[in-house]
């Protein structure tokens, strides 16, 4: 379609990516099972991926076939992906006249020369000229994208400050992936190194935290904590074709004791279809960040053959409809939670969110179009707060659309131009198999009941509610953990927003090395 653009890994980097992974080891029964719950849709799809090595690329948050889907719909003016489209080349950070501004250290939080906005902002350029390049065809996009890349990853070395240094290791480390994804075929990127700032700056920072929690209580830290995390590993393990790395993040989103698996992010489900999310108690900011990361998690394991989107019983498709409805203005149930907090042999106290937080219905975030189209395009669902919300924020931008703080660049945007798809009929609609006891229906099974099944539940976190003292006024490491109260959330402001759809062909490749995870110290506090 456009020359010399994409598709398949060209031999220099097919090469790269094949030594890179030689000499992976075959992973233990039990991480070999948590990774090899999900099927892939299709025959010859399914064949490609037993006999391959490694994952199918690209496929973080968007597949061969979801470009060719938008280069042909911008092209004949197809709405609403023109619309998409005029957001994504309005935008500042999508010309290719950006320049980029590599640091050596990146600081985030108190304490510390904060300049991680060069960053992000730089990240946004690369993944925007990137996108931009896939569906307008113009390589002078492709290579503002490469010099980006190429000039952090040539100078980049650590990701410093206090506790939020996980947030941007995780932010900002999904992100970069994803950019890097879409121009990871081209002769001028330099894939080795990217890989290896992936895996030595970005990855390891995310592993400790959700091995340690920074020496925190495990439920210290709020839902997106974790999530941040989380997307940053997976996005780096499909990248590098870790499989190990996939695995320990499938694991944590069923089974992790943290706030960001799945059942504590969302405790209860309703009779009503509906399952609290636990940050509504705490405020809507937060929670429309939870609910974009779980569903960046969910997409990336999707393009690669993993149902999370299905898994309990579809529990995040109750979960975002009960923030979409909240966030609606609807009137939603709240069961009071307790969670822990402070630190391993420092302070330690409680805080209970009794009731869902006030919300600002002009709030918007650009997080909707990926789920409501997989749910109700792929799946066939019914999700009447989803398709509301989504079509309320269209046409969805991205970073920089939404304001000057980091709340705006938190998610990579620009879902009506790139999650749109028609709805799926047939046999197929159903998705590849969910992962776990609760997990989707196998393709061809029928979409997952629209409606929860489970009994309400509370996370392993609540405990009696209590009174929590200042982080300083005990010892220990309490000046490091991060605050998790709500006065710190940006003013983020309405502007406009999303759609629909999520798409990906599933295509299952993995190898599997594992990381050393490296703990790491700071001090300050940050309310993510």
């Amino acid at each position: 379609m456009h020359e010399t653009r994409r598709r398949q890994i060209s031999r220099r980097s097919l090469l790269k990516a094949t030594g890179a992974t030689a000499g992976a080891v075959t992973l233990s029964t039990g991480i070999a099972q948590a990774a090899g719950r999900a099927q892939v849709s299709g025959g010859a799809q399914a064949a490609s991926s037993a006999q391959g090595s490694g994952y199918a690329h690209p496929g973080l948050l968007h597949t061969g076939a979801d470009l060719d889907r938008m280069a042909a719909k911008v092209k004949a003016g197809a709405a609403p992906y023109a619309a998409g489209f005029a957001r994504l080349t309005a935008n500042r950070h999508a010309q290719s006249g950006w320049t980029a501004n590599p640091q050596a250290t990146v600081y985030r939080g108190a304490g510390s020369p904060q300049n991680y906005a060069i960053l992000y902002n730089d990240v946004h350029a690369a993944y925007q000229n990137a996108l931009r390049y896939h569906v307008g065809g113009d390589t002078a996009h492709a290579d503002t994208a490469v010099a980006i890349l190429n000039s952090w990853s040539s100078k980049l070395t650590s990701l410093e400050g206090s506790a939020d240094r996980f947030l941007a290791a995780g932010l900002y480390g999904y992100q970069i992936a994803n950019a890097a994804e879409l121009v990871r075929d081209r002769d001028d990127f330099e894939l080795d190194r990217f890989r290896t700032m992936l895996t030595t700056v970005f990855a390891p920072v995310s592993e400790s935290f959700l091995k340690d929690h920074n020496n925190a209580v495990v439920t210290n830290y709020w839902t997106n904590w974790d999530l941040t995390a989380m997307a940053c590993v997976l996005a780096t393990g499909i990248f590098c074709d870790d499989e190990a790395r996939v695995a320990r993040v499938v694991e944590y989103f069923e089974n992790g004791a943290g706030l960001g698996s799945v059942r504590n992010a969302i405790p209860v489900v309703g009779d009503d279809g509906l399952a609290e999310w636990l940050e509504a108690g705490r405020d809507q900011g937060h929670a429309l960040l939870g609910v974009g990361l779980m569903g960046t998690v969910c997409e990336m394991a999707w393009n690669q053959g993993i149902d999370l989107y299905g898994y309990d019983d579809s529990r995040f498709l109750k979960g975002a409809q009960y923030v979409a409805k909240w966030s609606l203005g609807g009137d939603v149930s709240y069961t009071a939670n307790t969670r822990r907090k402070g630190a391993i042999g420092g302070w330690s106290g409680s805080e209970t969110a009794s009731d869902a937080a006030p919300v600002d219905p002009t709030m918007t975030r650009p997080i909707w179009a990926m789920i409501a189209n997989h749910y109700t395009k792929r799946r066939g669902l019914s999700a009447p707060y989803l398709t509301r919300i989504a079509a309320k924020a269209t046409p969805e931008g991205g970073g920089g659309d939404y304001g000057p703080n980091s709340g705006g660049y938190d998610q990579l945007g620009f879902g009506t131009l790139a999650f749109t798809r028609d709805k799926v009929t047939g046999a197929g609609a159903g998705g590849s198999r969910g992962g776990g006891t609760g997990g989707g229906k196998p393709a061809g099974a029928g979409p997952a009941s629209p409606s929860g099944s489970a009994s309400p539940s509370t996370p392993a976190a609540n405990t009696p509610a209590g009174s929590a003292p200042s982080p300083g006024s005990a010892g220990g490491n309490s000046g490091d953990l991060a605050s998790t109260g709500a006065g710190d959330l940006a003013a983020w402001t309405a502007a406009t927003g999303i759609t629909a759809l999520a798409g990906g062909l599933l295509l299952l490749r993995r190898r599997g090395k594992t990381q050393q995870e490296q703990p790491r110290t700071g001090g300050g506090a940050h309310g993510k």
